[in-house]
């Protein structure tokens, strides 16, 4: 795969034979972020776990201390006193049944996060097709199935993020932006990997955190040493 100037000259400063501690790690990640835009930085973990299993699953959510940077539009599906609560909480779209059908039948996807309360979840279990692929089927375990509509709302335009593992048993999340700098970015990493060594299967056998590797959008990965962790 070749690469752009602005990517090669980045991939220089980083020696892809080391494993380096976090704070070095997010460093480089700073100054390799060289894109005309705010970059986003994503953590990539692999975990010594089997996510064939259910009794090995990791999957979770928290609030970043310093947010993602992102502008998240949220779709709320509750009726009554929720839908009041919704609105007043800052949701870009409040709607029941007839919100449902809006995504069924148009395949709209103007959101996202999509969060409901648990009497919604009969005409929500439909759009299971549509919404799975692209990880915006609401759960209990991320907080998107709730009867606290608003205060489920409020974290996620604070930076509430899910964490889960793919068929790889790899976790990969956003902690924010090149802009926010190292340590606002390091804060954000410690309070993810906190949550995730947190979250370990009491089945999980041997090393837990196999690896861990952070980047720009556009800029070359760097590997920190999971034996830092711990676990």
């Amino acid at each position: 795969m070749k690469h752009g100037k602005k990517y090669n000259n980045s991939a220089k400063l980083i020696d892809r034979s080391s494993l380096y501690d976090a704070n070095e790690a997010l460093d480089l990640c700073v100054k390799t972020g060289t894109a005309k835009f705010d970059e986003s930085v994503e953590i990539h973990v692999k975990l010594g776990v089997d996510s064939r299993h259910a009794d090995q699953q990791v999957r979770g959510a928290i609030v970043l201390p310093n947010g993602t940077g992102k502008t998240v539009r949220v779709l709320a599906l509750c009726k009554g006193d929720a839908a009041k609560e919704a609105e007043a909480a800052g949701a870009e779209y409040v709607g029941a049944e007839e919100m449902v059908q809006k995504i069924q039948s148009e395949n709209w996807m103007d959101f996202d996060v999509l969060i409901t309360t648990p009497d919604m979840m009969g005409q929500v279990g439909r759009l299971g097709k549509i919404l799975g692929p692209r990880g915006l089927m609401p759960n209990p375990k991320a907080g998107t199935v709730t009867r606290e509509i608003g205060k489920a709302i409020t974290e996620a335009k604070a930076g509430k993020i899910e964490y889960r593992l793919d068929k790889s048993n790899i976790i990969h999340c956003v902690i924010g932006k090149v802009s926010f700098g190292s340590e606002k970015l390091r804060e954000n990493f410690d309070a993810l990997l906190g949550a995730i060594v947190k979250a370990k299967p009491a089945a999980a056998k041997g090393q837990y955190i196999k690896s861990c590797v952070v980047a720009s959008t556009m800029g070359p990965g760097v590997k920190i040493n999971p034996n830092k962790f711990g676990v």
